[in-house]
């Protein structure tokens, strides 16, 4: 368990606290729940076809001519700081 918990710590700090002005301690309450939202629900982790925890993996893309028209939105959170990515309907 220390080493997970070491490596989440260490993601926080670089890709988050690193690149962010704390103002007070409420203020780094709603960054912390935000970013562990975005790490746990979002942002992409390493194992089968990059699948995020709690969800079924991504259908496949058999037809080359549909990557073509792929329409990728992107959202801002906390101000830009983290980048969410996903198809738009």
């Amino acid at each position: 368990m220390n080493s997970i918990m070491e490596r989440w710590v260490q993601t926080c700090r670089r890709e988050l606290l690193d690149r962010t002005l704390i103002w007070n301690q409420r203020h780094l309450s709603y960054v912390l729940r935000e970013f562990e939202q975005f790490y746990s629900g979002h942002r992409p982790h390493q194992g089968i076809a990059n699948a995020r925890p709690m969800r079924p993996l991504p259908q496949t893309i058999t037809d080359p001519g549909q990557i073509t028209r792929l329409d990728i939105r992107r959202r801002k959170r906390l101000g830009g700081i983290l980048h969410e990515y996903e198809h738009a309907a």
